[in-house]
Formats: C-alpha cells, sequence, structure tokens
C-alpha cells in the first residue's frame, strides 16, 4: 500500500525539539492562502547534498521511494489477467537480469583496471626513465615537472567530467548508494551518464595519482548497471525497448540495485558473501529469501566473470584475479594468542586514527561547500591536489636515502636514484606504482624491505594527503587509501616491536602486523565490523586468521564511534539525507503521532477539480494526498481518509486528460501501463498544458480508479516508536494520522523522524 511522501522538505531543518516542530506548524497554518492549506517553505534554506545542482523550481532534493504496491483498481484489475505461466516466467526474468547484472559489472571492473593498469605502466615507466637519466646530470626538477604534468592532465579531465557533466558522480559513490537502498531517492544517483562519468573519472583519478582507488566507485557502478538493466528502457538515451515492463516501480528497481551493490563489492574484492553482507550491513533496510540468493547469485558471476576475463588478459591459466584488489597468495599467518592484545590495541589504535580523520575531512568538505562553489574552483582545487602529491612524494623520495638489493625489489619499475649498482631506492617504490600495488607491497615484502624513517614519512605524508583528497570533485573511493596507511602504520609497529624487544622477531611478521593495521584503520574510518570482516577474509584466503581480524574491526569500530560516526554516516547527516536509522531517536521515545505529524494536511476529493488539482501540484511539495471525503461543513478539512493519491499519479492523470466527464473515451483503455511507462522521470509539473477551459471548473478527476483505497493509517495516540517500526518493516513512504472516527489529522513522513529535518 502506498508509502507516499511529499518531497523532503530541506527547509525548516534546524528544529532541535518536538516543540519547535508544533510551532512550525501553527506558524504555518496563520499563512496559509486557500482551503488547501499550502505550506510556506523558504528556498534560502535549501542546501544540496553529493555536490548536486541546486534545483531553481524545487524545495527539495530528496523523496523516498515508493517500496510498497499501490493496489489500486488498475494494479487489482492486471493481477485478474495474469496465469501462473506468467509468473514462473517474471520470476526467470529475474535471474537473467541479476546474471547480466553481474556480467555487466565485471566488464566494466575490467575495463576501468586494465586501462589504469596500462596507462600507469607507461608512466612510471616514463618517470623512472625520467629519473635515471636527470639524477646523472644533478636536475631532479625535470622529473618533478614530468611527474607534476603526468598527475595534472588525467586529473584536470576526470575533475572536469564531475565537475561540469555530472556532479553526482563525484566521491566513491557509497553514501548515495546507502540511502537509495534506505529507500531514498537520490536525484541521478543510477543514470547511465553517472556511470560514464565515474568510470572514466575513476580511470584519470587514479592515474593522475590521486590518493584513492577504483573499489569503492565499483559499488556505485554496479548499483548504476543494475538500476538500467532492470528496466529495459534508458531516459537519457530515450529508448524504450518495450521490456520488462513489470519491473518499472520502485520496489523491484531497487531490489535490483541492492545486487548491483553487492556485484560492486564483489568484483572489487572478489569477496561475493562480503556483497551481500555489506547490502545487509550498511544499506539495504528490507530483506527478503528470495533476494538474497539473486544477490548472491549476481555477486559470484560478477566475481567469476572478472576472474576469467583478468586470467585471460594476463596469460594466467589458473585463476589469480578474484577482484581488482589482488593482494595476492597469502601464505598461512599464524598467530599467538598473547598477541591478540596487541592487535586490540592496535584496532584502538585505528579507531582513534581513523575518527581523526573523519573529523578533519568533515570539516574540509564543509569549507569546500561554502568556498569552493564555482564549478572552475572545484577542478582548480583537483588539480592543485594532484600537483601536492607529486610534490610531497618527490620530496620524499629525493631526501630519504633507503636503499635495498635489487633482488627483492617490490615494484615493477625500481628506481635506483642515489644508491649504488644493484640497489633500489625503497623510498621510491612507495610512489612508483598504483595505491593496490603499494598495499600489496606492503603485505608481501619481506622483513627489512623498508627503513623506519621510510614508512614514517610516507604515513605523516598520504595520512592527510588522503584526507585532502576525499572530497574532491572527482570519482575515488577511501578503501585503498585507508589501507595503505594502515598498511603503512602496522607495518611500522611490527618494525618497533622487533626493535624494542628482538625476542619478538620469532612471531612478529611484518605483513601479517601491515594487515593487521590496515584492517584497523579501515574499521576506524568506515566503522563496518561483518561485512568488512568477510570481506578482508575473502581478499586473503586465511580463515584461520579471521578472529584477529575480527577483534581488530570490533575495538576500531568501538573507539572511533566514541568520538564520532563512520565517514558515509557523517556524509549522510551532514547532507541532511532523510536515512532512517535503525533505531528511533531516545527522544522521540516517549512521544505519540500526535507530537511528530506534519499538519495541516493538504486533501482532496473522490471528485476533484482540476484547478484544484494543478493549484496543489504547482503550490506545494507533497508527494502524495490523502482522498477524502467531505467533512462537516463541505469543506477539505476534518474529511474520512477513504484512500491515498500520488503526486506522479495526478500528473500523469493530467497529461493524458483523464476527466470524468469524458470517461467513455478513455476508461476502457487505461491501464496501469500507462504509469509504468512514466517511469520513473514522470513529467514535471511545469511542462503540463490544460488549457483555460479544462481549468474553468467544468471538468474534474474522479480518483477511485487510480488512488490506492487502503493506506496505512494510525491514529494520534499511537507512539513513536511503534509507528517507526512501520516504517522500517514494511518500507512506508506515507502515514496519515487520523482520529477516532476515521478523519484526517496529520501525515507523516520518515523527515518528521529525523532531528535534522
Amino acid at each position: 500500500m502506498p508509502r507516499e511522501k511529499r518531497l523532503i522538505d530541506i527547509d525548516s531543518s534546524d528544529d532541535d525539539n518536538i516543540e519547535a516542530a508544533s510551532v512550525r506548524n501553527r506558524r504555518r497554518s496563520q499563512n496559509e492562502p486557500t482551503d488547501y492549506n499550502i505550506p510556506v517553505t523558504s528556498e534560502a534554506d535549501a542546501d544540496p547534498a553529493f555536490n548536486l545542482n541546486r534545483r531553481s523550481k524545487e524545495t527539495s532534493q530528496y523523496e523516498s521511494l515508493d517500496y510498497d504496491v499501490c493496489e489500486n483498481v488498475l494494479w487489482r484489475r492486471e493481477q485478474t489477467k495474469i496465469k501462473p505461466k506468467f509468473t514462473v516466467r517474471k520470476d526467470f526474468s529475474r535471474w537473467v537480469i541479476s546474471l547480466q547484472i553481474g556480467v555487466c559489472t565485471a566488464l566494466v571492473a575490467c575495463c576501468i583496471n586494465i586501462v589504469i593498469e596500462e596507462v600507469s605502466r607507461l608512466k612510471y615507466g616514463f618517470l623512472k626513465h625520467q629519473v635515471d637519466e636527470n639524477v646523472l646530470r644533478g636536475d631532479l626538477s625535470i622529473p618533478y615537472l614530468y611527474w607534476s604534468l603526468l598527475n595534472l592532465i588525467p586529473v584536470i579531465i576526470g575533475a572536469t567530467l564531475v565537475a561540469y557533466v555530472e556532479p553526482v558522480a563525484a566521491g566513491s559513490g557509497i553514501p548515495q548508494v546507502k540511502c537509495y537502498l534506505n529507500g531514498v531517492k537520490v536525484p541521478r544517483i543510477v543514470r547511465i551518464k553517472t556511470l560514464a562519468v565515474k568510470a572514466v573519472g575513476v580511470a584519470t583519478s587514479v592515474i593522475g595519482g590521486l590518493a584513492g582507488g577504483k573499489e569503492g566507485p565499483m559499488i556505485h557502478s554496479g548499483a548504476v548497471i543494475a538500476a538500467g538493466i532492470s528496466q529495459g528502457k534508458s531516459t537519457t538515451f530515450r529508448r524504450d525497448l518495450k521490456i520488462l515492463q513489470h519491473f518499472r516501480d520502485d520496489h523491484e528497481k531497487r531490489d535490483f540495485v541492492v545486487g548491483g551493490a553487492a556485484a560492486g563489492v564483489a568484483a572489487a574484492f572478489g569477496a561475493p558473501i562480503g556483497g551481500i553482507l555489506f547490502s545487509l550491513e550498511e544499506a539495504a533496510s528490507f530483506w527478503n529469501q528470495s533476494l538474497i540468493w539473486r544477490t548472491f547469485f549476481a555477486s559470484i558471476i560478477s566475481s567469476f566473470t572478472l576472474n576469467l576475463i583478468l586470467s585471460a588478459y594476463h596469460g594466467v591459466s589458473s585463476f589469480h584475479y578474484r577482484g581488482l584488489f589482488n593482494l595476492g597468495e597469502f601464505a598461512p599467518l599464524p598467530f599467538e594468542y598473547f598477541e591478540l592484545p596487541i592487535f586490540m590495541l592496535m584496532g584502538v589504535m585505528g579507531g582513534c586514527s581513523g575518527a581523526l580523520w573523519n573529523a578533519v575531512n568533515s570539516r574540509i568538505n564543509m569549507f569546500r561547500a561554502h568556498a569552493l562553489q564555482q564549478r572552475w574552483a572545484k577542478v582548480l582545487e583537483a588539480a592543485f591536489v594532484a600537483v601536492l602529491g607529486a610534490t610531497f612524494a618527490c620530496i620524499m623520495i629525493y631526501t630519504i636515502n633507503d636503499c635495498r638489493p635489487l633482488g627483492n625489489d617490490p615494484t615493477e619499475h625500481p628506481v635506483q636514484l642515489f644508491c649504488q649498482d644493484n640497489e633500489y631506492n625503497a623510498a621510491a617504490a612507495l610512489w612508483f606504482q598504483t595505491p593496490e600495488a603499494t598495499v600489496k607491497a606492503l603485505f608481501h615484502d619481506p622483513p627489512g624491505s623498508h627503513k623506519i624513517l621510510t614508512l614514517a614519512a610516507f604515513v605523516l605524508i598520504y595520512y592527510p594527503l588522503s584526507c585532502v583528497t576525499y572530497g574532491l570533485s572527482v570519482s575515488l573511493g577511501i578503501f585503498i587509501p585507508t589501507l595503505l596507511i594502515g598498511a603503512a602504520w602496522g607495518r611500522l609497529m611490527a618494525s618497533f616491536t622487533v626493535l624494542a624487544f628482538p625476542a619478538s622477531s620469532a612471531f612478529v611478521s611484518p605483513g601479517k602486523y601491515a594487515l593487521i593495521g590496515a584492517a584497523a584503520q579501515l574499521g576506524g574510518v568506515v566503522r563496518m565490523t561483518l561485512s568488512l570482516s568477510v570481506i578482508l577474509l575473502e581478499t586473503t584466503g586465511n580463515i584461520g586468521f579471521i578472529l584477529p581480524i575480527m577483534l581488530t574491526l570490533m575495538t576500531a569500530k568501538w573507539s572511533g564511534d566514541y568520538f564520532n560516526e563512520g565517514i558515509y554516516d557523517i556524509q549522510i547527516r551532514t547532507s541532511r539525507v532523510p536515512m532512517l536509522p535503525w533505531h528511533v531517536e531516545p527522544e522521540y521515545q516517549n512521544l505519540s503521532a500526535r507530537h511528530v505529524m506534519a499538519r495541516p494536511v493538504v486533501c482532496v476529493r473522490m471528485e476533484e477539480k482540476v484547478q484544484y488539482l494543478m493549484d496543489i501540484l504547482k503550490n506545494t511539495s507533497h508527494n502524495g494526498f490523502p482522498v477524502i471525503e467531505d467533512g462537516d461543513d463541505g469543506s477539505r478539512v476534518n474529511g474520512r481518509l477513504i484512500g491515498l493519491i500520488l503526486r506522479s499519479q495526478l500528473v500523469v492523470i493530467l497529461k493524458h486528460s483523464y476527466y470524468q466527464e469524458a470517461s467513455s473515451f478513455w476508461e476502457s483503455t487505461v491501464s496501469i501501463e500507462t504509469f509504468r511507462d512514466a517511469y520513473p522521470r514522470y513529467p514535471a509539473v511545469e511542462d503540463l498544458h490544460v488549457n483555460e477551459h479544462k481549468r474553468s471548473g467544468k471538468f474534474s478527476v474522479n480518483m477511485e480508479m487510480f488512488m490506492n483505497p487502503s493506506p496505512y493509517s494510525v491514529e494520534e495516540g499511537t507512539s513513536v516508536p511503534r509507528i517507526f517500526q512501520l516504517f522500517r518493516a514494511l518500507g512506508l513512504r506515507h502515514l496519515v494520522v487520523v482520529s477516532s472516527e476515521n478523519r484526517v489529522r496529520g501525515i507523516i513522513t520518515r523527515k518528521d523522524f529525523l532531528k535534522h529535518h
């Protein structure tokens, strides 16, 4: 039944207590120009999130998904015509689409990975040649200038695409996907243009040497692919294949996006089970058994397809590329039980370090939102950070002479620099490759591969550099730089331990402590426990090491939660997206529906004039309107609830002129397919052309065929915790509050549960 809810008002959202909400309602009621009670809003308070462009015609950026099915007359009419064979065919189509999602996600991941790998090989090979040539001449400024230029060009390309073509493609996309799977429709999040900008932007950003990775954006890419394949149409290209019409609703589309996000995790990390747990732990609100199986199937297909393609591309006879984040083959990682307290201490260190990273990054991004609003400024900022990274890398390489024998070089392009013949510079090895390759090297390099000074300097440079990078107008993830920082200081801690206690070298392995440090740092930043444990387990293939990893992640999360939230939750909260938490806020525990409901409510009669419908569509931002019988005085106030009609339905009705007076011309031909064909971009109210004759009062719309005749409703005295559970369990969008006589008193949407709205 309809869970409709009006567009989330971003204005009037600084009310920190419920009393302020009632004052706001009284203030609105004093300014109503008509009996449909249009609320007064303030455009000045609107604040778009995720770098979205401001919409001049709307006071809101977000609306909820219609997860529940609108069981109106048209829907029931269709159900009576459905035969058992169609149900089987529809279920089979879901599995076919899941297969396609897994294959396409893997193909996109392979294309991105191959481009990054090949171009990076050329880039670092050229830089090595320049260093080797110019170090003999004593002029190291030329390699620095080349490095800066090779960073600058691709980053400018990627930043320009994000800033000017599709701002929602910035970052990893994981916060937006979390919001979508929670039930919030973030504008333009699953469009094909977003995928194109995301793919090109990720490749250019990694090639440009920014402190980021391609793994996080793959989750967003998988979600876009799933949303596109499942609909059988493209609004971007204006093509409709006339297939899969029965999947054109928010319920089905969101379920496929769950599979796409999980397939993205599987492609990024080679972790099918981790993909399911990520969607369950961090994203999706509503689950069922069949959805779990289809999601698992898409994840397995994604991981297998990527493994097959990359193994064939690299000429490997066996499968060695389970995901983009390929850590190589880990030897067994034995541990002593007296090491567990050390691992927990490292978890605390990672939690505190991650909390500091989150706090600094959030403040930097808040500064960006106010100081860098012009698009050209965002591009220049990304270019500046790209040059800054090359600058600090050169400073570290030129000043630290960490020479190691060539036999143990972990990089494809070992740089001799100031070292003797048959030696390479270990400090340069950390920079002359992609971040993923550096993480792999830190995990597998033998003991003594780096000086303590080298690792310490790398952490001190890369930590603030990654903090500044995440939030730029580029497509980049946070997983790899966070793992890289943690692996570096984990290996550093192992070196300190052996230095302080030489006998500990018998059990202290630098690679093992690098893995623990990476888990601690990543857990301290993103605060995932279950899914991250399984992702690391599947990536490393060491099931016997699961206990230390879980203990580390749990202590990292607990210690980090003492200071702030995970980075994705911070982004969502500061962006003021109405995402429902797992539990209702404590201050709402003792309140009832009458304390949180919005009122007065814009209602419509069973038979409503066209002029009135046009007025409420143009002058309100609500997305659902209760259908009532006339009140006691013949007005729309205090009417009895008999249904709920959606804004999208009203727009389609007016566009096709489904008027009561002309019902003999269309009543026998209208079907639910008319509304599905308009999904997901319904016509804008401003694009409706209703002539004056039809708006004169002689034409009306009968809601009986289109409205949901049984919307969810509660009485005024129902407790807020009980209402919150209804929203979470049923995926509601609107909940009508009625009196004991079933008269409309108010309406509740998800924003009414959130303090910052």
